[in-house]
């Protein structure tokens, strides 16, 4: 299937990202922006933003829509808190995103690594603010806990798709397990801003959507980022359909109706995009 207008027009040119990709190499370090292959890198990077990835590039699951490469990951580096840390201080981020894949192999997920680079960060770059889009954690509470005791400003995880979809999509993930985590995420930190994430493109049906939508308020869900699925590479799902923008439109003002405080909603929006408005937001509505 082929990419519309809308699609092709708004991807910058990758190139704009070589030089803050070579500076993060250098530095040993990853982004999901490039283990994700994300469309909005050149416009990302080019800007001095980025998404960092945790814990190594390897993720212990097989979701059917993601590039990162699944397997055995490699042990933790240990000093990637403070390389991490140092890196937000050089590139003057006032807010930062920091996420992992899925580290099943570990006994709290990995929300200890989460919990360590959220203060490292905090104390070489005391006014940033830090946000995680966290794995599931097999639904441990504990290891939740864990993370937002650290001092983090906004807790993040995604839902992806619709019920019906996660068998194909997210084959080792439970819809109802994520939608606890954000439930038991908000009750624990009732002041702290819960944010989550929607693909289209994928075979869902719009009632299917708003239905996911009404249960992400439910659970006090505040912040909902809603994109078009792109086929990473020839490994990944097919794109079942292009939703147009007119389309996302509906369902951000849908959303602001259903009482999310921030709603970004457009076909290249992914999990961090506008984040620090996103938060800013929240903390007015507050």
């Amino acid at each position: 299937m082929i990419a519309p207008n809308w699609i092709r027009n708004s991807i910058l040119r990758r190139e704009k990202a070589e030089p803050l990709r070579n500076e993060l190499h250098s530095r040993k370090l990853h982004t999901i922006c490039e283990e994700a292959k994300c469309p909005n890198i050149g416009d990302c990077f080019a800007r001095g933003t980025a998404t960092f990835l945790i814990m190594g590039d390897t993720c212990t699951r097989n979701c059917r829509f993601c590039a990162v490469k699944n397997g055995i990951p490699k042990p933790l580096d240990w000093k990637e808190p403070e390389r991490i840390a140092e890196e937000v201080r050089n590139l003057g981020l006032k807010h930062t995103v920091i996420t992992s894949p899925s580290r099943d192999d570990l006994p709290d997920g990995g929300a200890s690594f989460f919990a360590m680079t959220t203060k490292e960060i905090k104390r070489i770059n005391p006014e940033t603010t830090v946000e995680v889009l966290i794995p599931d954690f097999k639904g441990e509470i504990d290891a939740l806990r864990k993370v937002i005791d650290s001092g983090i400003d906004v807790l993040s995880h995604n839902v992806e798709t619709i019920p019906r979809l996660y068998p194909r999509v997210r084959p080792k993930a439970l819809y109802s397990r994520s939608l606890n985590l954000l439930k038991e995420a908000s009750t624990y930190s009732s002041s702290l801003p819960i944010k989550s994430g929607l693909m289209l493109g994928l075979g869902e049906k719009k009632e299917e959507v708003l239905d996911v939508m009404k249960d992400l308020r439910r659970v006090n869900c505040n912040i909902l980022t809603i994109g078009q699925y792109l086929r990473p590479s020839g490994k990944e799902l097919p794109v079942e359909r292009y939703v147009p923008p007119e389309e996302f439109q509906e369902f951000k003002v849908l959303g602001e109706k259903m009482g999310f405080d921030f709603v970004a909603s457009a076909p290249l929006v992914r999990s961090s995009y506008r984040a620090k408005e996103a938060l800013s937001n929240f903390r007015k509505k507050r």
